[in-house]
């Protein structure tokens, strides 16, 4: 059975032709959030923590979590976006209030770090690549390379060490998590002018399993591999995460079966009873220091004003540009990569048994990113079927046009391509396949191209409106992970209040 799924983009193209009936009814509120993925749900918690409960949150689709989100079938929950987080940086305090409030860290060691539930770290093995032939510990390519390549390797990570715990002459580390704690060094900066590529010869590294394997983390975090993104982004990778939350100083990480959809059940109970699902905002407008907002109620079919004091657009550029006048100015320079998911039912998975199914499965030279073994975390390791979810990412020169192409596909098309690369590491993948779900992201995350980061399409986007509107996205940061969406719902409510108390 084959199936073929993704976010509702139908309804959200009609953003362009505002084919939506007049508004029959009408709200009040102090505070709307517009989207209900992680940024806006982490807004609607800092507001409540502020003491402030007059809010309303609309999201588009029928859940909450944006890409945080997950599917269900008999065997297992699967993610249908994000699907991990690494261990914060020890001085990301708010990240780590957020998870001992979640019971994720259930205390703290004697030199005063968190200890971590272990059922919600990656059990062991968590990773292995399909390299030579064969499986191997790890994603780094190691078994089977030349000496050279292996020296290479140990360079890289040496200078990625280095990068790790420098800073600027501001104090600040040069690259950090969330990314506007990074030090404002211009050398280092500079790096977002060129492609990591360029960086690659630039530095004289030639190992086609480093290439390989660099490639591989950009389009993992950035969805753009190697030849199209910048080279502060590629390294950030890298050296943003300082691994020193634990006393081990292990790089591991917090995964569930449902993926980050776990931590969007966590967030989701702040905004209970405040959140309008299925409802799309298709225009904003501003009258009188208030701002109105008309909203397509799509379960009802009609329309409801919202009349609020400040609303924070917790969405993409892209799709703002559509609801708020003169927002297209700065998109252009906003680039999303497309990905697809797909979520596979299979009675076994047969290989060499080199080394054992682990969490995360790569395959070195494949077009996608390999697949993550969705009932890895469950303690009944036995499991009558296997539920597994293969990520790809459309990474390439023009974006636009490739979306394009994605919705002209059929289903048929994803599955061959799927079972087509699958097939490198698992030859019967297609006959032991009984099920399987394609998940398709026209617009699945920014993507950090050179003079992006620190460009001014970036910095103009994220500028309120008349202190009246605000916006919190991961787009803004140019990296889509979950501490930046994170902390973008907590800085925009601090900033609004504080700008507020200072009006007053």
């Amino acid at each position: 059975m084959i199936r073929l799924s993704g976010t509702k983009h139908l309804l959200g193209h009609k953003l362009w032709i505002k084919d939506f009936p007049e508004p029959t009814s009408q709200k009040r509120t102090s505070f709307l959030i517009v989207g209900g993925g992680i940024s806006g749900l982490s807004a609607a918690r800092q507001l409540t923590k502020k003491g402030i409960s007059d809010f309303i949150l609309v999201e588009l689709e029928s859940h909450l979590g944006g890409n945080s989100s997950n599917g269900e079938n008999q065997y297992s929950k699967y993610p249908l976006g994000a699907h991990y987080l690494p261990l914060p940086n020890f001085h990301d305090k708010e990240l780590l209030n957020f998870l001992e409030e979640e019971k994720i860290i259930v205390g703290y060691d004697a030199n005063k770090l968190p200890v971590f539930d272990e059922l919600q770290l990656t059990f062991a093995p968590n990773e292995r690549l399909f390299y030579k032939n064969s499986w191997q510990e790890g994603v780094v390519p190691k078994e089977g390379n030349t000496i050279e390549q292996d020296l290479e390797l140990k360079a890289f990570f040496k200078q990625m060490d280095a990068f790790r715990i420098a800073k600027g002459k501001d104090g600040k580390f040069l690259f950090d998590i969330p990314l506007y704690l990074s030090s404002a060094d211009q050398n280092t900066r500079n790096l977002d002018k060129i492609t990591m590529k360029e960086w690659f010869g630039k530095n004289n590294f030639k190992s086609e399993p480093l290439y390989n394997y660099i490639d591989y983390c950009c389009k993992d975090d950035f969805g753009l591999g190697i030849e199209y993104v910048s080279a502060w982004a590629g390294i950030h990778y890298f050296a943003g995460r300082k691994q020193d939350a634990t006393s081990d100083k292990k790089d591991s990480v917090l995964t569930w079966p449902e993926g980050n959809a776990r931590l969007a059940t966590h967030l989701r109970k702040y905004s209970k009873d405040k959140a309008l699902k299925n409802h799309l905002v298709y225009d904003l407008k501003i009258k009188d220091k208030k701002i109105i907002a008309k909203i397509f109620d799509n379960s009802k079919k009609t329309s409801v004003e919202i009349i609020a004091d400040k609303v924070i657009m917790a969405t993409p550029q892209f799709v703002n540009q559509y609801i708020i006048k003169n927002r297209k100015q700065f998109t252009t320079d906003f680039h999303y990569t497309p990905w697809l998911l797909a979520t596979l039912v299979v009675s076994d998975l047969s290989d060499n048994f080199s080394f054992p199914l682990s969490w995360d499965n790569v395959i070195y030279g494949s077009k996608g990113l390999g697949y993550v073994y969705d009932q890895h975390q469950s303690l009944n390791q036995i499991q009558n079927k296997k539920v597994i979810t293969y990520y790809y990412s459309f990474s390439g020169p023009d974006l636009k046009k490739i979306r394009k192409e994605i919705y002209k596909k059929k289903t048929e098309y994803w599955k061959q391509m799927v079972f087509d690369d699958l097939r490198i590491a698992h030859p019967d993948i297609e006959s032991v396949t009984e099920e399987m779900n394609v998940f398709v992201l026209g617009h699945g995350m920014i993507s950090p191209v050179p003079g992006f980061i620190f460009g001014e399409s970036k910095k103009q986007a994220s500028k309120n409106i008349e202190k009246l509107v605000y916006f919190a996205h991961t787009d803004l940061s140019g990296i889509s992970v979950f501490e930046e969406a994170f902390h973008h719902g907590i800085n925009v409510i601090n900033q609004i209040l504080h700008e507020t108390a200072l009006d007053s």
